[in-house]
This record gives structure tokens, C-alpha cells and sequence, in this order.
């Protein structure tokens, strides 16, 4: 798998959904011992915690659906996104976000479990330093 600065190394890494991102980081880096890794904008930061990590991200709605909103989703890394896609795709995951590559270095789809729980699968295709994108790194892995 290629390392990319850009996404914290945790193969499997919970999202969750806060309406003031910066008070969520500022409380959980405090009270459970999380530490920032990297900045995106006011929307999005990602921690970490030993080898593990978390993303939390502002409040938002599912892909295609403005009823619905999201309050966790998971993210998981994996090696051949295409592969991994087909494979979810046959079994019958709802697909609400086809394979496509991102300039944070990044190949990804997201589905929805039978459970209805939203899952994003993310090949690393790139080390891209994450200023490039817009990104502000707090702290290196």
C-alpha cells in the first residue's frame, strides 16, 4: 500500500459528525487524548490516537438524499479499489459514489451497508503533501 501523507496510516478509521468541528477536536484532543494530525479547512479534521485514528467532520447529509443526515460513516483503506468495488457491487452493497480519484492522492467509492450504515473505501494512489490541496498538517505520522 503507498503511504500517503494525507490520510492518517490507520486502515480502518471511524468518521464522525459534529456541528462545530473545531469545539469536537478541541474537546476530544483534551478529554480522551486524541491528537490533531491534519486540517481541512473548518470542515474536517483528522486525529489520531497510538496507531489508530478518527475523522471528524461537519454535520451533512447523505449522497443524494437531503433527509437523511449522517451522523458516523467509516473509512477503510484498502489496496485495489476497482477490485474492491466490483467485489462489494456483486454482493450487493448500494453504491452511492463510483471509484474516482482525488487530488488528495486518493481513489475512493463509498457504499451503504444493508444496515444503512455509509462506508468509503480508499486506495492510496499518490503521496501527496497535503498543503497541496489545501490541508494544513498539525502533526506528521
Amino acid at each position: 500500500m503507498i503511504v500517503n501523507r494525507s490520510v492518517p496510516r490507520a486502515v480502518v478509521i471511524p468518521v464522525l459528525t459534529y456541528e462545530d468541528v473545531a469545539e469536537a477536536s478541541e474537546w476530544l484532543c483534551r478529554a480522551f487524548g486524541f491528537k490533531e494530525r491534519l486540517r481541512v479547512g473548518n470542515h474536517r479534521v483528522q486525529l489520531v490516537f497510538g496507531d489508530g485514528a478518527v475523522i471528524i467532520t461537519a454535520g451533512r447529509r447523505a449522497r443524494g438524499d437531503d433527509t437523511d443526515p449522517v451522523s458516523h460513516a467509516v473509512h477503510a483503506r484498502i489496496d485495489d479499489a476497482d477490485r474492491h468495488y466490483a467485489q462489494a457491487k456483486r454482493s450487493g452493497a448500494r453504491i452511492i459514489q463510483e471509484p474516482t480519484d482525488y487530488p488528495y492522492g486518493e481513489r475512493q467509492y463509498s457504499a451503504v451497508d444493508l444496515a444503512g450504515h455509509h462506508w468509503t473505501f480508499s486506495q492510496s494512489i499518490a503521496d501527496v503533501d497535503p498543503t497541496s490541496w489545501g490541508g494544513t498538517a498539525i502533526q506528521s505520522d
